[in-house]
């Protein structure tokens, strides 16, 4: 009976130790720092593996096949990785901002490795809600004061519509060729209030005449001269 009473008790106190120990590793949001959202795929190929996660070459956790976890960064620069070193993110982390990598499995000639995926906040939130993925197992966790296994809660995007600057007619400026169609007017007007110049013939000679005066015409100047020319020599 003691014994049975005992284990009981030592059950009750482990669990609530391990209770105790999740929520210290949860990490709350911090406006000042960025989230970033880890996962992986449930997936039947490579589920038997579990690559490593680092950031900034210090290993984060171990990422099981179908689980997620979260850490949270300083704004700035750091790089996250996995066992595969050729392949990495480096994420130019905003303060209040929150980011999706994913852990795939790249198969090799030995063994597969864990490559990471940085993805935009709309097809990330959506993997991450799925209702497949859990949380990480607390002993893949590696780093407790930075990985927290909590039930993953990430903020909608708002997207805030910018409105469409106004546009500006910019003024026509005047053009430097006059438009021939008043010229042409002016000119006709100016033609029409001008007189006339004629050439008149006299015995004298050919002397220009107005408009405005009386008008001879060549064929009555020469006539009258023919006949002033005869009665003169009458």
């Amino acid at each position: 009976m003691r014994r049975s009473t005992f284990l009981l008790l030592l059950l009750g106190i482990s669990q609530t130790f391990a209770r105790a120990q999740s929520t210290s590793a949860s990490t709350p949001q911090d406006s000042s720092r960025a989230t970033v959202y880890i996962y992986r795929y449930k997936q039947f190929v490579g589920s038997g593996l579990a690559p490593s996660v680092y950031c900034d070459d210090v290993q984060l956790a171990r990422m099981e096949n179908g689980r997620y976890f979260t850490t949270t960064v300083d704004a700035g620069k750091h790089i996250f990785r996995s066992n595969d070193e050729q392949s990495g993110i480096v994420l130019q982390a905003v303060a209040g901002g929150q980011y999706f990598i994913r852990v795939d499995i790249a198969t090799g000639f030995m063994k597969g490795h864990g490559r990471l995926s940085l993805l935009d906040s709309q097809q990330g939130m959506y993997e991450l809600t799925s209702d497949k993925l859990r949380p990480l197992d607390a002993a893949k966790v590696v780093d407790k004061d930075r990985v927290s296994i909590e039930v993953a809660h990430p903020r909608a995007q708002t997207q805030m519509t910018q409105p469409a600057p106004a546009l500006t007619t910019a003024p026509v400026p005047p053009s430097t060729t006059s438009n021939p169609a008043p010229v042409a007017a002016q000119a006709h007007s100016q033609s029409a209030q001008s007189p006339t110049q004629l050439m008149s013939v006299s015995t004298s000679g050919v002397t220009p005449t107005s408009s405005s005066g009386d008008q001879v015409s060549l064929g009555d100047a020469a006539r009258l001269a023919r006949q002033k020319k005869q009665a003169q020599q009458k």
